[in-house]
């Protein structure tokens, strides 16, 4: 047998000893072994959390950006390993900030970004109510066309001056 006969077979011998058996992907020593569909289910529910850095309007999932491919990768390894989706997001917020997150998280300022237009739309209402009740009050409290006063004879030449002007 040549060498390269040897390194072949070796080669084989080694991929076989260290790949995974059909449809199970290693995962932590002690916990039961994860399908590549149970894997790629996480995957996919993991990377739909997570903004893409690239596009910003996609999630990773969604995104075909080179980035987003290597962060579903990172996050398929992740999983392997063993670890929870909060730590991988966990991971990536620690890497990228809060903005990473489709859905910010709510404690601190981020209490603005929720509750800001639902505040801003109530304090419009009771604007809203506040002006409609001084109109109606303005509207009820002003003369109605019959008992306005009548102008005078001088008043109306007056009137019909200014228009006159108006049109030369």
């Amino acid at each position: 047998m040549n060498m390269r006969h040897h390194l072949w077979i070796s080669g084989i011998l080694t991929f076989l000893l260290f790949s995974p058996a059909p449809g199970l992907v290693r995962s932590v020593p002690g916990a039961s072994p994860m399908t590549e569909d149970d894997l790629q289910a996480q995957t996919k529910a993991v990377s739909q959390t997570l903004r893409c850095a690239v596009c910003q309007s996609e999630s990773v999932w969604e995104s075909g950006a080179e980035l987003a491919v290597q962060m579903r990768e990172i996050i398929r390894e992740r999983l392997i390993k063993g670890e929870t989706p909060d730590e991988i997001r966990a991971y990536f917020v620690s890497r990228y900030g809060d903005f990473i997150l489709l859905k910010p998280r709510t404690f601190g300022l981020n209490w603005l970004l929720w509750a800001g237009p639902f505040v801003m739309l109530l304090i419009g209402m009771i604007l809203l109510a506040l002006n409609i009740r001084k109109w109606t009050v303005l509207t009820a409290a002003s003369p109605s066309p019959a008992e306005s006063p009548e102008i005078s004879e001088e008043e109306r030449r007056r009137i019909e001056q200014e228009i006159h002007s108006f049109k030369n």
